[in-house]
C-alpha cells in the first residue's frame, strides 16, 4: 500500500467517529429543548430500536409464565434493556403510588418508606405537602436505581366500596387533580418519571378486565377526566397508565378518544402504557395512541408491540411515523425529568431514612381525620393513668392496603396467617405500633392491650381503664370491591359491648373506605386514620394526646347506607378471581359487566347527594379540629378580560378558640341553574389561638363551567354565580357572595 494511500484510509477511520460524534453532541447538547434532543435521538435508531423502547418486561420471578428476570433488571414490575450507543438508560420500572414496593421480596431486605394511604395525602388539602411527599417517594426510588415510578393515581372515587380507593385522592376532580399533579411534580424533581393513573373510569375493581364504564362526552369531560386533565397540565407527568376496564365499548388501551384527547387537546407530549395484562391489539391499539406494553411476556395473551407491530408496519397497517411517534414521546419523557442526563443507578450511600419517615408522618398527622369528639374527650391528657387498648394488633403495627402497591417496611411487615394469602395478600401491617407509641406519650401511665377476639375479656380490661381505645381495621385491595361497608368479624360487637362498660370510648378506624358505625352515638370519639403509613403508629398517638392538632378532611362522602349510593349493587362485589391479570377470567354471570354512569353523571360524591338531597352520615370536606375557626369575609378579584380569564377569592378565616390549627379553607361554586355545588378552591392555612389570617385562592373556573362537546371547550353560561366558604361541602353555616358572568369561553 501506497503512503498516499495509507494516509487516505487514516483519515477516512478517523472521520467516521467524528460524524458519530457530531450526531451525538445534537441529543447530548443540554442547552436544546427536550423536544430536538428527543427528534434527534429517534432519528439515530434503528427501527428495531425504536421496538425495543415499546415494549416492557417483568422483571418478578412470579409471573403467571414465571420467565426469568431479564438481565440487568434491578427486580421491580418491569425493565427496558437501555441503548448503549445513543446513551438511552434502561427503564427501571417500580411500582406505586404510595412508596417503592418490593415485590416477592425479589430484592431481598430492602424495605422503604410508606405513605399514608391517598384519603390522608387528599385529606391534608395540602398540594405542597403533597409535593414533600412525591419528592421522597422519587428520591426513595432514584436512591435504588430506579427512574420510572407507578405513582399518581386519580381515579374518583364513585363508589365507597372500590377496593383501590386507597390509592387515589377522594370524589373531587379539582382537588384529586390539583394533589396529583403536585406528588408528580415531587417525584420528577428527582429524575424519576412518575405516572398518572388508571386512566380512566377504573372506578370499580369487579371484573376489571372486561367491565365496561359507560359515560358521555360531556359528564366524562366534567368528572373524572377533570382530574386527569388538571393532574397532566399541571403536573406534567412522564407518563400515563391506562387501565384494565373498557370505555364505552373499547378498552382503555386501545380506546382512540381517550388516548388522543390529552395529546390533541391538553398538549401533552409524554407517552402511554398499558397496566399489566392490558394490552389487547397491536394495530388497534398502535393507531389509536398507545406508546408502550408492559409486561406483555407475562401478562398479555401475545407481545402486541414486538414482532408483530414489526410486521404491521411492513405491511402498512401501522404507519412507521406512529412507531416514531412511540418512541420519541418515551425519550421525551426521559429526557425532561433528567432520567437521561442523570441515570439512575443503585447508591451506596445511605438514606435519610428519618428524615424521610419524618415526611410519611407529617403526611399522616395533617390528614388523619376527627370525625366525632363528644365532651372534648380528646385530646387525652399525658397524667392519664390507665388506658386500655383493643383490636386492630394495635399492639404491633398499622395496617396497610394490598396488591401493587403494598411497600415493604424496612424490617418487613407483619402478615396475618389467617385470610387471604395469595396476591394481593395476605393483609399486612407496618411494624409501627401505636401502642407504643402512646406510651411514650403517657409514661406514667398503665397501658394494657386486649387482642379483641374475646370480647369478654376486653370488656374486663375497658372497666378497669379510664379510657379505653379501640383500633378497627378493614383491609382493602386492588383486584376486588368491598362487598358492604361493615367493619369484618366481631368488631361492631365488640364495640358496642366495650361502650357499655361505661367508660370514655374512642375509636380508631384503619380501613381503605367508609365504613358502617352502628354504635357512633355510644362511643365518645371517633378517629378516621385510613391507612397510616410507615410511620402510623406515631402519628395517630400525636392526634390522640393534642400533640398535632387534627386538621384532616374527608375526600369521600360517607352514605349512612348503600341505599344513599347511585350504585347500591354491584354484582360480584366481594370476588376476587376475576381482578388477577394472572388469572384466566371466566364468564360469569354473577359479576357485572357493565356500569352505566348516566346515573350520576358528573355528580360524583357530595354532588349526588346535593342533587338528591340526601343527608350523608358525613360529607366530603367534613373534619373536626381541636379548636374551632370562622369565616368572616370573602371578597372576589376577577380578569375576565385576560387571555386566561381569572377569578381569585380572598378569604378571611380566624380561630376562634383555645388552641393553634390549621384549617382547611374550602371554596365551592354554584352556576346559575343551581346546579350541585362543586369545589373551586382551596388552601390549608395555619392559625394560632386568636388569630386571623386572609388567604388568596385562586378558583378553578372549569369547576363552574360547562364542558360543550360539539364545540370543544368549557363555556361558563350568563348568570350570577354564588361563590361560598364553608366547613365541608354540604354545610349550612357559609360566608357567600355573588358574581355575575356574561357568557365567557374557556379553551383546552
Amino acid at each position: 500500500m501506497k503512503l498516499s494511500q495509507l494516509f487516505l484510509l487514516s483519515s477516512i477511520l478517523v472521520s467516521v467517529p467524528c460524524v458519530a460524534h457530531a450526531e451525538e453532541a445534537i441529543w447530548k447538547d443540554t442547552s436544546l429543548s427536550p423536544e430536538a434532543r428527543a427528534k434527534a435521538l429517534v432519528k439515530a435508531m434503528t427501527q428495531d430500536e425504536k421496538l425495543q423502547l415499546v415494549v416492557s418486561h417483568y422483571a418478578i420471578d412470579n409471573g403467571p409464565k414465571h420467565l426469568p428476570v431479564p438481565k440487568g433488571a434491578l427486580g421491580s414490575a418491569a425493565y427496558v434493556p437501555g441503548i448503549d450507543r445513543l446513551g438511552i438508560p434502561a427503564q427501571q420500572i417500580t411500582d406505586a403510588g404510595l412508596g417503592v414496593t418490593n415485590p416477592n421480596n425479589i430484592r431481598p431486605g430492602d424495605g422503604a418508606t410508606s405513605l399514608p394511604s391517598g384519603q390522608v395525602i387528599a385529606g391534608t388539602f395540602d398540594p405542597k405537602l403533597a409535593y414533600e411527599a412525591g419528592k421522597m417517594t422519587g428520591a426513595e426510588a432514584f436512591h435504588r436505581g430506579f427512574n420510572v415510578l407507578l405513582g399518581g393515581g386519580v381515579v374518583l372515587v364513585r363508589d365507597p366500596r372500590n377496593g383501590r380507593n386507597f390509592e387515589y385522592l377522594g370524589e373531587d376532580p379539582i382537588l384529586a387533580g390539583n394533589v396529583a399533579a403536585q406528588e408528580v411534580k415531587g417525584v420528577q424533581s428527582q429524575h424519576v418519571i412518575s405516572t398518572v393513573k388508571h386512566y380512566a373510569f377504573n372506578n370499580i375493581e369487579t371484573n376489571r378486565l372486561k367491565v365496561d364504564m359507560k359515560v358521555n362526552e360531556k359528564d366524562g369531560r366534567e368528572s373524572d377526566l377533570l382530574a386527569f386533565e388538571i393532574a397532566m397540565k399541571k403536573g406534567d407527568p412522564g407518563s400515563v397508565m391506562c387501565g384494565y376496564n373498557k370505555v364505552n365499548g373499547d378498552y382503555t388501551c386501545e380506546n382512540s378518544y381517550l388516548l388522543q384527547l390529552p395529546k390533541k387537546e391538553w398538549g401533552y407530549k409524554g407517552y402511554f402504557m398499558t397496566d399489566w395484562g392490558g394490552g389487547h391489539s397491536t394495530v388497534k391499539a398502535a393507531n389509536a395512541g398507545l406508546d408502550q406494553e408492559s409486561a406483555a411476556e407475562e401478562f398479555d395473551k401475545e407481545v402486541y408491540f414486538g414482532k408483530a407491530l414489526k410486521k404491521a408496519i411492513a405491511k402498512g397497517e401501522v404507519p412507521e411515523s406512529r412507531l416514531n411517534d412511540m418512541a420519541y414521546r418515551i425519550v421525551y419523557s426521559l429526557i425532561k425529568v433528567g432520567a437521561y442526563d442523570h441515570p439512575a443507578a443503585k447508591s451506596d450511600q445511605p438514606e435519610d431514612v428519618a428524615a424521610h419517615e419524618a415526611i410519611s408522618q407529617k403526611v399522616a398527622e395533617n390528614g388523619i381525620v376527627l370525625l366525632q369528639n363528644k365532651q372534648n374527650i380528646l385530646p387525652l391528657a399525658a397524667t392519664v393513668k390507665n388506658i386500655a387498648i383493643i383490636g386492630g394488633h394495635a399492639n404491633e403495627g398499622v395496617l396497610s392496603g394490598g396488591g401493587s402497591s403494598q411497600v415493604t417496611a424496612r424490617g418487613g411487615n407483619i402478615k396475618l396467617k389467617t385470610g387471604l394469602q395469595k396476591w394481593p395478600g395476605p393483609e399486612s401491617y407496618f411494624p409501627s405500633s401505636p401502642m407504643k407509641a402512646i406510651e411514650a406519650l403517657a409514661p406514667e401511665a398503665k397501658v394494657q392491650f386486649a387482642a379483641g377476639d374475646n370480647i369478654q375479656q376486653a370488656v374486663d380490661l375497658a372497666k378497669n381503664a379510664d379510657v379505653v381505645i379501640v383500633f378497627a381495621t378493614k383491609w382493602s385491595a386492588e383486584a376486588f370491591d368491598n362487598a358492604d361497608l361493615n367493619l369484618p368479624g366481631n368488631q361492631d360487637q365488640l364495640i358496642e359491648a366495650v361502650a357499655k362498660a361505661g367508660k370514655p370510648v374512642v375509636v380508631v378506624l384503619e380501613t381503605g373506605n367508609p365504613v358502617n358505625m352502628p354504635w357512633l352515638n355510644n362511643v365518645d370519639a371517633v378517629v378516621a386514620a385510613w391507612f397510616p403509613g410507615t410511620s402510623g403508629g406515631p402519628a395517630i398517638a400525636n392526634i390522640l394526646f393534642g400533640k398535632v392538632n387534627p386538621s384532616g378532611r374527608l375526600t369521600t362522602t360517607w352514605p349512612k347506607s348503600l341505599s344513599q349510593l347511585p350504585y347500591p349493587v354491584i354484582k360480584g362485589a366481594g370476588k376476587i378471581a376475576n381482578g388477577d391479570p394472572n388469572d384466566a377470567t371466566k364468564e360469569d354471570d354473577s359479576i357485572i359487566s357493565s356500569l352505566n354512569l348516566d346515573v350520576d353523571k358528573a355528580n360524583v360524591g357530595y354532588r349526588w347527594f346535593e342533587d338528591k338531597k340526601l343527608t350523608p352520615l358525613y360529607p366530603f370536606g367534613y373534619g373536626l379540629s381541636y379548636t374551632t375557626f370562622k369565616y368572616t369575609k370573602i371578597a372576589l378579584h376577577s380578569n375576565l378580560a385576560a387571555k386566561i380569564p381569572t377569578i381569585t377569592a380572598e378569604v378571611t378565616v380566624e380561630n376562634t378558640g383555645k388552641k393553634d390549627g390549621a384549617d382547611a379553607v374550602q371554596v365551592y361554586g354554584t352556576m346559575p341553574d343551581g346546579s350541585p355545588s362543586r369545589l373551586v378552591g382551596f388552601d390549608k392555612v395555619e392559625l394560632k389561638a386568636g388569630e386571623s389570617k386572609t388567604v388568596s385562592i385562586p378558583l378553578a373556573l372549569q369547576g363552574i363551567a360547562n364542558y360543550e362537546p360539539k364545540a370543544h371547550h368549557w363555556e361558563l353560561p350568563a348568570g350570577s354565580y354564588t361563590i361560598a366558604v364553608k366547613p365541608d361541602a354540604l354545610a349550612n353555616e357559609v360566608v357567600k357572595t355573588t358574581i355575575h358572568l356574561n357568557q365567557l369561553t374557556l379553551t383546552d
